[in-house]
Parts: C-alpha cells; structure tokens; sequence
C-alpha cells in the first residue's frame, strides 16, 4: 500500500513506441521531476547505488537542488541501476496510483531505451546480451568455452577484461555439455496414467545452457508428484535485452515465445519459467510492452515459478512419498526477481515442507544484476554491495547456500569466499527439494 493509501501498487504500459519515449527534452524532464521526489524522501538510499549517485549529485551540487544539477550526472545513476524492482516493490510510497506516480526502474529502462536510439550502446555490451545465440555455441564448445572463462586462467580472463569489459575475477556461468531439452529428451518421459496436472516447463536461457540440474531436478519432483511434464525452449525471454533498453528486441521475443507456448496453454498445461527473471518477464514485463498480443496475456495468467508451482501441488494435491530431512541448515536468499512477482517467499516455503528444515531467509538484494555485476566497472561495486548478504550467509552456519536466481546464488558465494569462507557450490531450492523428495538425479 503507497503512502496515499489509494489502492494497491500498479504498472502503467510501457509506452515505448511514442516518439516521446525518447525524446531527449522530456525524459530530462521526467528525470527531474523524479529525482526531485527522491531528493526530498530518500527511502531508497540503501538500496542500489544509484540513490547514493543521485543524491550526491545533488548535495554537491552548487546549489543543492536540482537546478544546478547537470543532465550528465544522471548517466551514472542510471548505469548503477540493476532493475531490480525492489525500490518500487518495497521503498517508494509513490508508485502508481499515487498522483506522484513515481515508476524509478521503468524510468531507468526508458532512459536506456533513449540511450539506445541513439547508438550509444556499444558493441561488447550488446553482443554479451544475445544468449541465446551465445548459449548455443557455448555448449557446443563448452570445454573450451568454461576453460577460457575460468577465473584461474589469468590469460584468457585479462584479454577478456581488456576487450570484452568482463571483470577478471567475476565468476562466470558454466556451460552444459548438453541442454536441458537435450536431456530431457533422453529420458523417459514423464506422462502419469492418470496425471493431476500437466506442465511444461520453459526452460530458459540459463536453464537449457548453464545449469540444466535445475530443469532434470523440476522435472523429476514434478513426474513424482503425479504432474505430466514437457520441457521446451522456443527462446530467450528477453530480459538481457530490457537491460539495455532494446524494448523493440523484447516485443519480438515476447510475440515469438508467447505464440510457441500459448497451444500448451490452450491443452491445459501451466508453464513453468526456471528462473525467477524469465517467469517476471512472462507474468508482468511482456504485458506491459505488449498489451494487445493475445497471446502475452494468456501466458501471463498461466506462468508459474517453480517453488510458487510446487507449493501450490503440496497444497492443493498433496505429495505422494514421504520427503526425508535434508543433511545440513539452508542460507535461503530470496532473490529479487522472485519478490517482484508478489508472490511471497516461496522459496522458503517450498523448503519449509521438508521435516525439520533449518531455513535463514536472506532478504536482500546480492547486487548481481545479470550481466551489470560481472564489469570491469560494476563487479567491484556488486561486491561491495553484495557484502551484507555474504555475511548472513555465513553468520546463519549453514552449510548449503540457495538461491532460486543461479546467478545470485554464485555472487553471493563468491562473495562469502572474498569474506574468507569455503562454501559449498550453492544449490537451487529446487535441487534441494528434489534430494530430500528420493528424486535427486
């Protein structure tokens, strides 16, 4: 509830194809207006870094106020921004309906779209974002690919730094020798004589390329629980691209994928995003930059993430089998994507349904932001701001480290291991789940 007391928070339609989207006179505008309304609150200061940048532009300022700020000084609070959404989701108190209607990430997303229009995106930056493209080769060369992309081979990680921007200590995603719709094709499929439910799972950019165990691991709890269970990926969802602000790129992504899972809707499956980003693209950014596909809409109502799916199977239908205790606590970081879905914890709840489960729930921010935290320029401050997360992982003693976002789950254990920890590799609460379920693969 917003401090007007008017109605619960709501988005407005991203209106990215008027020209005055990008228009350079009033998103400057805009922009004042906005930071003028975050000077005098302030609320959000420890979030992100770019309230700290915003209002030191301000306080240094000649004058103080927003009058003698200059227009450059937004730049960089705009590049600290990781869009995700917890300044709008749990600080501001005037987002929409307030009369402020104050949307600071979407803010951010139309000055990176304005930045783009303008060629000033640059090459690397653009090409880092094509994952799907840059999935499909990296496990088609993934020996060579996670041998050059290790952070101990100092040579390849240098002239990725000099030529590609990337932070040589940044820790980078893996890549599978196969994808998960590979794998799952493998195996037998999952269709109960009398299935409950049935599911299809998306697997995502990050779930078919870098860690399939996440998709084997859904799979498996889900054909235990009596779900009838397909894995696709027609895809990439779209989210690399909204961090530079290529709405254009986006609306494709959304009009393609949402036309490819749309007829499993219309056969009576849910769709299960794999990672907490992609199911918030499914369930709120695609209707927002598409609001008259169809198609977007109905996906939109059928997505699920996959704690939120699971939870719902255990409560409604109950879970064949017994689930046993897991070995050891759980450091539990409710990633922000997830959050933003509105949805509740249900990572923790999710875990919560294993017999004497030893659950610390971290609710903050790890200060990853995809491909933002893994810069030459951003990775140090990512740590920096990570800390507080990597230190109540390690103060709660537990000895698994989960995350139901696999990029802010490997941030934060590098960041324990900064903080002189030895962590075990972190776990999705699904791969748990699937342990303690008699079904971990």
């Amino acid at each position: 509830m917003h401090e007007a007391g008017t109605g619960a928070p709501t988005r407005e339609v991203i209106a990215w194809r008027e020209p005055a989207f990008t228009d350079v006179a009033a998103l400057d505008a805009e922009m004042r207006r906005v930071a003028d309304i975050c000077h005098l609150c302030r609320r959000c200061f420890n979030l992100c870094d770019s309230f700290p940048r915003l209002f030191d532009a301000i306080d240094n300022s000649r004058t103080g106020e927003l009058d003698s700020v200059s227009s450059a000084d937004f730049k960089p609070v705009v590049d600290a921004c990781t869009l995700c959404d917890m300044c709008f989701m749990t600080k501001c108190p005037y987002v929409p309906p307030h009369e402020f209607n104050l949307d600071f990430p979407h803010l951010m997303l139309r000055y990176r779209t304005a930045e783009l229009a303008q060629g000033k995106v640059g090459f690397v930056d653009r090409q880092l974002r094509k994952t799907e493209r840059n999935g499909t080769w990296g496990v088609r060369l993934s020996t060579l690919a996670n041998w050059a992309t290790r952070t101990t081979n100092t040579l390849a990680r240098s002239l990725l730094e000099t030529f590609a921007g990337i932070h040589r200590k940044a820790g980078l995603p893996l890549y599978a020798a196969r994808t998960l719709v590979a794998q799952a094709r493998a195996l037998a499929p999952v269709a109960p004589a009398a299935p409950r439910r049935k599911a299809v799972i998306y697997a995502t950019c990050f779930g078919n390329y870098n860690k399939p165990s996440i998709g084997i691991a859904t799979r498996a709890v889900l054909a235990k629980a009596g779900v009838a269970v397909e894995v696709v990926h027609p895809g990439c969802c779209g989210m690399p691209l909204l961090e530079t602000g290529d709405l254009a790129a986006v609306a494709e992504s959304a009009k393609t994928i949402s036309a490819a899972l749309a007829p499993w809707v219309d056969r009576g499956y849910d769709v299960l995003a794999l990672t907490p980003s992609c199911a918030l693209m499914l369930k709120f950014e695609w209707p927002l930059i598409a609001p008259n596909d169809p198609n977007v809409r109905k996906l939109s109502t059928a997505t699920r993430d996959i704690a939120e799916y699971v939870v719902e199977v255990a409560k409604k239908d109950g879970l064949p089998g017994e689930l046993q205790p897991l070995d050891a606590p759980v450091a539990l970081h409710l990633s922000c994507h997830s959050r933003a879905q509105n949805m509740g914890p249900k990572a923790a709840e999710l875990l919560r349904l294993i017999p004497g489960a030893e659950v610390t729930v971290v609710e903050r921010c790890s200060e990853h932001g995809g491909a933002w935290g893994v810069t030459k320029e951003n990775f140090p401050v990512a740590l920096k701001l990570g800390r507080p997360v990597a230190q109540a992982a390690i103060d709660s003693g537990a000895r698994h480290v989960s995350s139901e976002c696999p990029l802010a789950a490997d941030h934060i254990v590098q960041g324990m291991e900064e903080l002189g920890a030895k962590p075990s590799p972190a776990q999705h609460p699904i791969e748990l789940f699937a342990r303690s379920y008699g079904v971990s693969p």
